[in-house]
C-alpha cells in the first residue's frame, strides 16, 4: 500500500474524538427493546458491560468492530442499527 498520500486522506476523514450519542441512545433503545440488560448485551457481543455504559452514554466511541458485535449481540442488521443512530443523532442535532 502506498503511504505517501495517507496524510492527505487523514486530512479528509479526520479522527472523530466527539461522542456519536446517537449511537449510543440507538443501541440503548434496542437493548431495551430487546429486554436485555448491559451485562446480558456484554455478553452477546463479547464487551464488557461497563464499555457498553460508556457507549451507550457517549462517553466513549466504539471501535467497527465492536458496532458489529453489538448489532449482533442486539440480534439486528448493521443498517438497522446505522439508521436508528442517525434518525437520533439527527433529532439531537447533531448530524
Amino acid at each position: 500500500m502506498d503511504l505517501a498520500g495517507a496524510g492527505q486522506f487523514a486530512a479528509l476523514m479526520p479522527r472523530r474524538e466527539d461522542p456519536q450519542v446517537g449511537l449510543g441512545k440507538a443501541i440503548r433503545q434496542l437493548r431495551n427493546e430487546a429486554g436485555l440488560s448491559q451485562e446480558a448485551l456484554g455478553e452477546k457481543a463479547e464487551i464488557h458491560p461497563t464499555w457498553i455504559s460508556h457507549i451507550e452514554s457517549g462517553r466513549i466511541n466504539p471501535t467497527w468492530g465492536n458496532v458489529r458485535r453489538i448489532a449482533r449481540g442486539l440480534g439486528v442488521k448493521l443498517p438497522r442499527l446505522a439508521e436508528l443512530s442517525e434518525k437520533l443523532e439527527r433529532e439531537l442535532g447533531g448530524a
